[in-house]
């Protein structure tokens, strides 16, 4: 017999209830027979898993390959929107990953988005949308070289995929290219330092000296892990210099005429934008908690700012990929991080921001040790009893895809209130965070089990 869904009687017990009573008013006679109500007993209340069984549309597969049919409800559920942010759970499973990579596929062919967005630098962006538009360098050395220390968990093989198809796609589709941006400020490349000075040098030859100057001591010489380390470990003081500089240089740029190759001065204005983030990302007193969140709330500021100028500038649709706390639109510690990505892009792209998180229920996934000294696989077991993942995996679907702005009652209650959520970021242990899953993000989908990513480099 299969078993009853939860909250239900078996339909064995409602007909064993049937027939004694139809057993008693037969022996009473017609006159009690006569006496008992025409209409049926109301209904009994649905529970909260049974209000989200109504409104959980299940998921096939997280595997790019194969029908895409399971992701039609994904479809209504962004509807319009220009910039879709999916989240993840852990920087390291492979399953949040695959998952993106199927998502950007079939919203390129299904809904006309064409570009992928990752936390990842500026500049690492340009170098793998130079390979995907225009096949310049090679995907595996850039992810080498670019995916260190905060980043290397994006030097995976799940991503590598994802890259080589967005080249493919583009071979075949040479007038109507996929791209790729990041959004993140923690490093900026020296080729754009070099792309900044030779369109000075080029255009305005006066003011390459004072240029010269302003970015001294500021183009990275050494792997972007080293240039990130050193700079975190250079006094306040120094750091606050060096942003003062990038600040008016950025400032020279702006000042300067046009000229006849307008193009060229905006990427020299954007270039000089992003070399000036960096530094500025860094100009905070880490050591003070609320310059500390206040950095955190720069980064992610900054972030959702260099989502919406791309946007606007391609006019391309979006999906952003970064942690579950970055998409959405309430922080995990409000303390630590007054203000994320996702309520950013609310305020700028209202109903064109639709937010996605990712949950999941037990599994593994790549993070460092809270000392962030080594990267080791971490396995998770059942969530914890009240928590919000213990009650989503009793969905009688393996995996899905939720609508939280429309279930239905008492699920509706049950997802604004805030309780234990998984979230973990570059290190374990993390978490869990205190969160209503329906006021931090639009769309759920929550997977029964994860795999820990395959790294490369490792």
């Amino acid at each position: 017999m299969a078993p009853a869904a939860p909250g239900r009687k078996p339909w064995i017990m409602t007909w064993q209830r049937t027939g004694a009573l139809l057993t008693l008013l037969l022996t009473l006679g017609t006159t009690a027979v006569a006496t008992v109500p025409a209409t049926a007993a109301p209904a009994p209340a649905p529970t909260v898993v049974e209000a989200l069984d109504r409104a959980a549309h299940p998921l096939r597969t997280v595997e790019p390959e194969g029908d895409p049919r399971d992701l039609r409800a994904l479809d209504r559920m962004i509807g319009d929107a220009e910039v879709v942010g999916l989240g993840e759970a852990t920087h390291g499973s492979h399953d949040f990953f695959a998952l993106k990579d199927r998502v950007f596929r079939h919203l390129v062919e299904e809904k006309g988005f064409r570009t992928f967005a990752l936390e990842a630098p500026w500049s690492t962006g340009l170098r793998l949308d130079d390979y995907v538009v225009h096949g310049e360098g090679h995907p595996r050395r850039i992810m080498s070289d670019e995916f260190q220390r905060d980043y290397l968990w994006w030097n995976n093989t799940d991503y590598l995929r994802l890259v080589e198809w967005m080249r493919a796609y583009n071979i075949r589709h040479p007038d109507d290219p996929v791209r790729f941006m990041g959004d993140d400020s923690a490093w900026t490349g020296p080729e754009v330092y070099a792309a900044v000075a030779d369109h000075v040098a080029a255009a305005h030859p006066e003011s390459s000296a004072r240029l010269a100057e302003l970015y001294r001591g500021l183009r990275p010489t050494v792997a972007t892990g080293s240039y990130i380390e050193q700079y975190l470990n250079k006094p306040y003081a120094e750091r606050r210099e060096m942003a003062d500089r990038t600040g008016r240089a950025l400032e020279l740029l702006r000042s300067l005429a046009p000229g006849a190759d307008r193009q060229a001065h905006d990427r020299a204005v954007r270039n000089a934008t992003a070399i000036d983030q960096t530094a500025r990302q860094y100009a905070f007193d880490v050591e003070d908690p609320t310059q500390a969140a206040e950095a955190m709330r720069y980064r992610d500021r900054t972030m959702a700012a260099n989502v919406v100028r791309w946007q606007r500038h391609t006019g391309t649709k979006v999906l952003l990929s970064a942690h579950n706390n970055h998409v959405g639109y309430v922080p995990e510690e409000p303390a630590e991080n007054p203000k994320v990505q996702g309520a950013f892009l609310r305020d700028s792209l209202g109903a064109g921001y639709v937010s996605v998180g990712l949950t999941f229920h037990h599994g593994s996934f790549h993070a460092t040790g809270q000392d962030g000294a080594a990267i080791r696989r971490w396995t998770l077991g059942p969530p914890g009893a009240g928590s919000n993942e213990r009650t989503l995996d009793r969905v009688r679907h393996r995996d899905y895809v939720l609508d939280l702005r429309s279930a239905g009652s008492p699920a509706r209650e049950w997802l604004h209130r805030a309780r234990p959520t998984r979230g973990i970021g570059t290190a374990c242990p993390d978490g869990p965070h205190d969160i209503a899953l329906a006021r931090s993000y639009d769309v759920l989908i929550h997977l029964h089990h994860v795999e820990a990513a395959r790294l490369r480099d490792q």
